[in-house]
């Protein structure tokens, strides 16, 4: 594949009005001021770039926080719907699909454009892009990166429905936007929860550390790409769920097959913490079409020593009791109002440790991806791309052509080598027999283990 893309065409898509609202965002929308998030959809055939274009604008107009910008009054950050617009590229690579799928997750992808996080905080970067790549075999590359203060998945999942409604010419959805994201929090939380901030300030040795942790990312970490299929899956839910005496997610028996994998090639036997996002808005009794960061976590301890099965339920349990057990919003809020806005970036999330080895999973299945159509056609992949190089984090979607699961992580380098290995592969596929039919990403994915 040329590691030189052709430009062909750059516009600024607006939805054509400006409504002016300003959103007041959160606490919690300021701690991922920094941070933006890049995914990739991939198309067999070609995909018009002026239709796509005609139904963002479209979608905009619904959801016009995608086109704003950001800004800081008062020490308060906002983001102004102000039409502003978003970038989109169109570009044409001469290798094929399959062998753009192959480098979605690698450092230095060209099939995104990911968003200048910390300069559009402060209002000089557009807050989402989009990258529109043609192979020579006729496949199409979506690429997408957004500024994560604005949302989380949730709502950048329900801006594609919207585009994907426009561009079908079908009834757009709905789409809600806060004025005030913590007012509104204030208002749904319970007094209590479970006391317990996901955030802390790390002693000043410590955060030099993490600094160097984050830096060293690019060239101490790597990403690998894992194939469960759906056979594979079931064993470990028939397995699991029988030792556990209890059903079982998919989500909950990849995390702790994987996680305990993990653990077992790194020689790991130490007690370590798991953390796990989760969308609060079922829990909070919020309507699905919020657009935001609604998001909570579970955290929980991992003791290899008592096998995967055990924690596939413990953190079934910690899901279903989240609002009493695991909810710590109100927490976060306290905790953060506490410290004051000028001290918000000291501050690190408890899943932010690579010394400890914290594991964090973030379970992106049922999120829709694979349903969404783009001039009668669906996406054939779709995966996170070249987000966080640091370890100890991954995402878990769909897999190729919406079959079995595609697990992507980011691991130290020395540790992503073994997972590579023969002794490797045997261990994350324990779970799958000779009888069983290859993932459908084996003929296409070659780096898919």
């Amino acid at each position: 594949m040329s590691i030189w893309p052709q430009l062909h065409l750059s516009r600024s898509v607006r939805a054509g009005r400006a409504t002016g609202r300003v959103l007041r965002l959160g606490l919690m929308d300021t701690m991922l001021a920094d941070l933006a998030v890049s995914v990739v959809l991939c198309f067999e055939r070609p995909l018009d770039d002026g239709r796509l274009a005609a139904g963002l604008a479209l979608a905009l107009d619904r959801v016009p926080v995608f086109a704003g910008r950001l800004r800081t009054d008062g020490g308060v950050l906002q983001a102004v719907c102000d039409d502003s617009g978003v970038p989109l590229e169109v570009y044409t690579v001469d290798g094929t699909l399959a062998e753009a799928m192959g480098r979605v997750a690698g450092p230095g992808s060209d099939l995104v454009a990911p968003v200048d996080a910390p300069a559009a905080r402060t209002g000089g970067a557009p807050l989402l892009t989009v990258r529109l790549t043609r192979t020579a075999d006729g496949g199409t590359v979506l690429g997408c990166s957004w500024h994560h203060a604005i949302g989380d998945l949730h709502s950048f999942m329900l801006l594609l429905r919207i585009w994907s409604a426009a561009v079908e010419g079908e009834p757009l959805p709905e789409a809600e936007l806060v004025d005030d994201q913590d007012a509104l929090l204030d208002g749904v939380l319970p007094a209590e929860d479970c006391g317990r901030p996901g955030f802390r300030v790390p002693p000043a040795v410590e955060a030099e550390l993490l600094a160097r942790e984050a830096a060293a990312g690019p060239r101490a970490n790597r990403t690998v790409q894992i194939a469960f299929t759906d056979a594979e899956v079931g064993r470990m839910r028939e397995e699991f769920g029988a030792a556990a005496g209890r059903r079982l997610s998919a989500g909950d028996v990849i995390c702790a097959h994987l996680l305990s994998t993990l653990r077992e090639l790194d020689g790991d036997e130490a007690e370590r913490m798991l953390t796990v996002p989760v969308n609060a808005r079922r829990w909070l009794g919020l309507p699905p079409a919020l657009v935001g960061n609604l998001l909570s976590e579970v955290h929980l301890p991992h003791r290899p020593k008592d096998g995967p099965a055990v924690l596939a339920a413990e953190l079934r349990a910690a899901v279903e009791e989240f609002p009493t057990a695991q909810l710590n919003l109100r927490s976060n809020l306290g905790f953060l109002a506490a410290l004051g806005r000028a001290r918000l970036g000291e501050c690190v999330p408890l899943g932010f440790d690579p010394p400890q080895r914290r594991f964090t999973f973030s379970n992106w299945i049922r999120f829709g991806a694979y349903q969404l159509a783009f001039q009668g056609q669906r996406p054939v992949f779709f995966s996170p791309a070249a987000n966080y190089p640091l370890p100890w984090i991954c995402w878990t979607v769909e897999g190729y052509r919406a079959e079995g699961y595609l697990s992507t992580v980011v691991l130290p380098a020395r540790l992503a080598a073994r997972l590579r290995g023969a002794d490797g592969r045997a261990a994350l596929h324990r779970f799958r027999t000779a009888a069983d039919a290859p993932p459908a990403s084996a003929a296409v994915l070659p780096k898919v283990l």
